[in-house]
C-alpha cells in the first residue's frame, strides 16, 4: 500500500468511529483492520498513530476546526466526512510535521473523492487558514 492509501484506510476507520460513537476504540481498529486484512507493517503502525493520535488530541483539534468557520457555524453543522477528512490533515500537520502542502493535497484529494461537490473547497479553505497561522 502506498501512503494515499494507507490514509484513506485510516479516513475510512475513523469515519466509521465517527459515525458509530463507540467507546471501545482498541476494539474497532482491530475489527476494521481485520475485515480489511490489512497487515502491511506501515499501514498498521500509521493507521494506528493517526486514530489514537487524533483521539488524544480531539479537543485542540476540533478547537483549530472551530477557529477557522464562519460565524453562524458550529462543529456539528460540518459533515461528518469534511469533518473526519480535515481532522486527518490537521493531525497530520500539527502533530507529525507532515509538509502541509502534502496533508491539504491529500486532504482535498479525499474530500473529491467522498465528500460532496463544496466539500473540496470548504476542507482547503479551513486547512489554508490553519497553515496561515
Amino acid at each position: 500500500m502506498n501512503r494515499s492509501e494507507i490514509r484513506e484506510q485510516a479516513f475510512k476507520l475513523m469515519y466509521s468511529m465517527e459515525i458509530q460513537q463507540d467507546e471501545n476504540l482498541d476494539e474497532q481498529v482491530e475489527l476494521f483492520l481485520e475485515s480489511n486484512s490489512i497487515t502491511d507493517k506501515n499501514a498498521l503502525k500509521y493507521i494506528k498513530d493517526a486514530v489514537f493520535g487524533i483521539k488524544k488530541n480531539d479537543k485542540e483539534i476540533l478547537d483549530e476546526i472551530s477557529k477557522y468557520l464562519k460565524s453562524d457555524w458550529k462543529i456539528d453543522r460540518i459533515s461528518k466526512i469534511d469533518l473526519t477528512i480535515l481532522k486527518l490533515a490537521i493531525y497530520e500537520i500539527k502533530f507529525k510535521e507532515l509538509p502541509f502542502k502534502v496533508a491539504i493535497n491529500e486532504a482535498v484529494e479525499l474530500a473529491k473523492k467522498y465528500g460532496e461537490d463544496n466539500s473540496k473547497k470548504f476542507v482547503n479553505g479551513v486547512l489554508a487558514n490553519v497553515v496561515k497561522e
